[in-house]
């Protein structure tokens, strides 16, 4: 954790826990030292969906180029936090009302998801005679055999309700290149400028060049035969993050350097990525303590404030959310302090299932005891709101800003 971090959570009352905390002035850097790595022209766009905080998207502004949304309440709050910013709208099954209000919005960077959707665009243009915008065609590409093997989540690569296969994305590209076609009178409003492949979550620096190579290379065969002029493909996001090694980071500077070669073969090409997890995930904790230490058939367990249903991610993903620990030598109880006696604990939240389990048999709970704190680190992504809020109707947790003179916005409605 950041010192920043440690001090404030150090200053709240218990009933103030648990809490998220944000140090804002670590996540500027993160993306800033982000953009530093990448060359020009490859664009940054964060994807919302991560973490849609006001701060946190506000945090981001200097350092990316624009913002994902994937639905219509995206889009109006990130049009609000940041309302100077660019914004790209994708995501599968976009209906009518979002579109229109889209295009009322003045977005103008379209990943299309299927013929119908492009079919519904171009109808919402009609009836808008000064909206323009410019499509990217989302394609579910087959790549190199084993190249997705191994990820954490894919979108592509194998059956998935995103975007269109190669077949349909040809389809697609003649409507949008063909003046006498159907939607050759709104070709000059309705412009295809290249492709969106986000085919993986969970890929090391090596293994997204590899992927982006195929993306590029496919995009460029497509536009040859097509006649069109490949301005833009989008790779995506999905950088990995390690959440069983916090100091493991994505390569950025080894993955700016092969986007930079990617480049060089072709020239007049604007590369966009997509990070979400991988820009905030180590910007956030999620600060606890501990309520009470039990012993269940040899093994012991630390029952926390909170749990599962406001940091979701463990649960979600199957991986057990790292920690730390800041001691609290207080006891002001005549009985004894419960602790940790075996030399691991596994960490469960307060609600009534065997599955809310934050970390299993950790053995950094070593040691650990009852009214300690704990904070969970990279909670800066897919985390509150990701979770499911409303199970058991606990208190839902507080919301601490820090920047960089130590002061902290708070806010507690969730």
């Amino acid at each position: 954790m950041t010192d920043a971090v440690r001090r404030h959570v150090a200053t709240l009352a218990p009933e103030a826990l648990p809490a998220y905390v944000y140090d804002l002035a670590a996540l500027r850097a993160h993306a800033a030292a982000v953009r530093a790595a990448l060359p020009a022209r490859v664009e940054l766009y964060y994807a919302a969906k991560a973490n849609p905080e006001a701060p946190v998207l506000a945090a981001l502004r200097a350092a990316v180029d624009g913002y994902e949304v994937s639905s219509g309440g995206e889009l109006a709050h990130v049009r609000q936090a940041v309302p100077d910013a660019p914004l790209a709208f994708g995501g599968p099954g976009k209906t009518p009302a979002e579109i229109a209000a889209a295009l009322d919005a003045g977005v103008h960077r379209w990943h299309v998801e299927s013929e119908q959707e492009l079919h519904r665009l171009a109808a919402a243009l009609t009836d808008r005679p000064d909206a323009g915008v410019d499509v990217l065609l989302r394609v579910n590409l087959p790549v190199g055999a084993g190249a997705l093997d191994a990820v954490a989540l894919a979108m592509g690569g194998r059956p998935t309700p995103f975007g269109l296969d190669p077949d349909r994305a040809e389809a697609c590209a003649r409507l949008l290149t063909d003046p006498l076609g159907p939607l050759g009178p709104l070709l000059p409003r309705l412009r295809l400028r290249g492709v969106h492949a986000h085919l993986a979550s969970g890929l090391a620096a090596a293994e997204q060049l590899a992927v982006a190579e195929q993306i590029v290379d496919w995009s460029a065969r497509t536009a040859d035969r097509h006649g069109f002029a490949l301005t833009e493909v989008n790779v995506g996001g999905g950088m990995a993050v390690d959440y069983a090694d916090p100091d493991a980071r994505f390569d950025w500077t080894a993955f700016g350097e092969g986007l930079a070669k990617l480049l060089d073969r072709h020239p007049g090409l604007t590369l966009r990525i997509e990070p979400g997890r991988a820009l905030t995930a180590h910007g956030g904790w999620y600060a606890t303590e501990v309520l009470d230490v039990k012993q269940s058939h040899g093994e012991d367990f630390a029952v926390v404030r909170g749990g599962t249903h406001h940091l979701r991610t463990p649960a979600t993903r199957g991986h057990d959310q790292p920690f730390a620990v800041l001691p609290v030598d207080a006891w002001p109880h005549p009985w004894p302090r419960p602790a940790v006696t075996t030399g691991r604990a596994t960490l469960a939240g307060q609600l009534c299932t065997p599955k809310d389990v934050l970390a299993h048999a950790a053995p950094a709970a070593r040691g650990l005891r009852t009214a300690d704190r704990v904070l969970f680190a990279m909670a800066g992504a897919y985390a509150w709101n990701i979770s499911h809020h409303e199970f058991l109707m606990h208190p839902r947790p507080g919301f601490h800003y820090l920047d960089e003179d130590g002061a902290a916005d708070r806010r507690t409605d969730g």
